[in-house]
């Protein structure tokens, strides 16, 4: 959707992400709910959280590694082809390259049980779509979060294969407009204000302190990162970094 214009522009786009993070708690609760299952049966089983996206995407991936707060077993799959700081239209070609997921899973491996999230606007690329099934394909759990409006809007790109989200296990719709941009701005032909980031973020934290509190309910400490900026952090992260894995 496009925000109305009430208000400056600054003041629309906070008050359009804080209704896109809202929506989270209501129309995405259930969503959510299954993912914070998947995450939490794996860490209980000693499985591990893998973590990908392309683009601005892949900042939700960073999101959930060796984060304050966060779980440790976190393995982000981050290819540096894929992201924005090298070579910005070269990403943008690499994340439509077909065949390139099967190489990225060779030198990531992942086994069955584990949890694989992957963060998608569009859903469309055939990296996302193409990694969601090699996952699947070998017992790993896909959530993915996507924009539905995008996904399904006829001014989306064209694509060959399957989107993202007809994939994955779990879907979770960031709420966003097609093309992310979410402010209109009087004199301005193109909008601005994307709020996939802000919104992925609070969803997947959301998810991390649904899991976590879930394995506690079961009688499991799950391994959690303290901030290296308080008293005590680094001996404690590195306490957790280099004891012996689960399996």
């Amino acid at each position: 959707m496009t925000v109305a214009r009430t208000g400056s522009a600054g003041r629309r786009y906070l008050a359009e992400a804080g209704r896109l993070v809202d929506r989270l708690a209501a129309a995405e609760w259930s969503n959510l709910d299954a993912a914070a299952t998947l995450m939490a049966d794996t860490l209980a089983r000693g499985g591990e959280i893998h973590a990908f996206g392309t683009g601005h995407s892949h900042m939700l991936a960073e999101e959930l590694f060796y984060r304050a707060g966060g779980f440790v077993r976190v393995r982000p799959i981050l290819f540096e082809g894929l992201m924005l700081h090298a070579d910005a239209e070269l990403s943008t070609t690499l994340e439509r390259l077909p065949g390139l997921a099967a190489a990225i899973v060779e030198q990531h491996p992942m086994a069955a049980g584990d949890v694989l999230v992957i963060a998608s606007n569009s859903g469309g690329n055939a990296v996302v779509a193409e990694l969601a099934a090699l996952a699947r394909a070998h017992g790993v759990n896909v959530i993915a979060i996507v924009s539905q409006a995008h996904a399904s809007s006829a001014a989306a790109r064209a694509h060959g294969g399957a989107n993202l989200r007809e994939i994955a296990d779990v879907v979770i719709d960031n709420g966003g407009a097609a093309g992310d941009a979410a402010v209109a701005v009087d004199g301005l032909e193109r909008r601005v204000g994307p709020t996939s980031t802000v919104v992925g973020a609070a969803a997947l934290n959301a998810i991390v302190a649904e899991a976590a509190e879930r394995l506690v309910a079961r009688g499991i400490q799950p391994d959690v990162f303290l901030s290296s900026n308080l008293d005590g952090g680094d001996a404690a992260n590195d306490r957790l970094l280099h004891q012996e894995p689960p399996r």
